[in-house]
């Protein structure tokens, strides 16, 4: 007698939330409620971002400011090097620029050490020593779009980010290269502590539209 397999085949189709800023403003931003304070000694932090701002202005990639200080700040210079901030002065990357093509874009840091890198596409930069010792203080706002130059507030439209970004996540701790490559291909890795991605609460304020895609 024939033997009949039946082979059921289970499709899961992903999607995935896009925050879209279409136009240079001083009100529009979206701010990121973390999991758990960012009173941290390492990090990594991942995104996936296009923009077609050119090299005419700085661009804020990403923002987190206490009372006092810009705790955290993650910039396109005016140069197109990137560069991120710890409360003072920061570490700059010679680095391909940003365009309409969408960038995955990683920066990771370790207190201990000083290392700072960053990796775009899964390609890693050099390693650069950095603000070695130094604690991100907690209690502060994340924020995408703008750059608060107070506590939430005093944005500057000529600083705003314009353009398309996802998948922000965030961990406290320097992942694996490997691991970061497999981000980059889209590969389920543990997700990030500080902040998630699939799970994370927004508030958005202004102009900024929420695309959801299939991945």
């Amino acid at each position: 007698c024939p033997v009949i397999v039946y082979l059921l085949f289970c499709v899961f189709i992903v999607t995935i939330k896009t925050l879209v800023f279409p136009s240079e403003t001083s009100d529009s931003y979206v701010e990121m409620v973390p999991l758990k304070p960012l009173q941290l000694k390492a990090f990594t932090l991942c995104m996936r971002l296009a923009t077609e701002l050119k090299g005419e202005r700085e661009v804020i990639l990403f923002a987190y400011r206490t009372g006092d200080y810009d705790e955290l700040n993650v910039w396109r210079e005016l140069d197109g090097r990137l560069s991120f901030y710890l409360s003072g002065d920061g570490v700059f990357f010679q680095v391909p620029e940003l365009g309409a093509l969408k960038t995955h874009l990683c920066v990771t840091w370790d207190s201990s050490s000083g290392a700072a890198t960053v990796f775009m596409d899964g390609r890693k930069s050099l390693t650069k020593i950095y603000k070695k010792g130094h604690t991100i203080r907690a209690g502060g706002k994340v924020l995408l779009g703008q750059d608060p130059d107070s506590y939430l507030g005093d944005y500057d439209a000529k600083q705003s980010f314009v353009g398309e970004v996802c998948d922000v996540n965030m961990w406290d701790s320097v992942l694996p290269d490997r691991t970061i490559k497999d981000l980059v291909s889209g590969k389920r890795v543990q997700r990030g502590n500080v902040f998630d991605w699939e799970t994370i609460q927004l508030k958005i304020s202004g102009t900024v539209e929420v695309i959801h895609r299939e991945l």
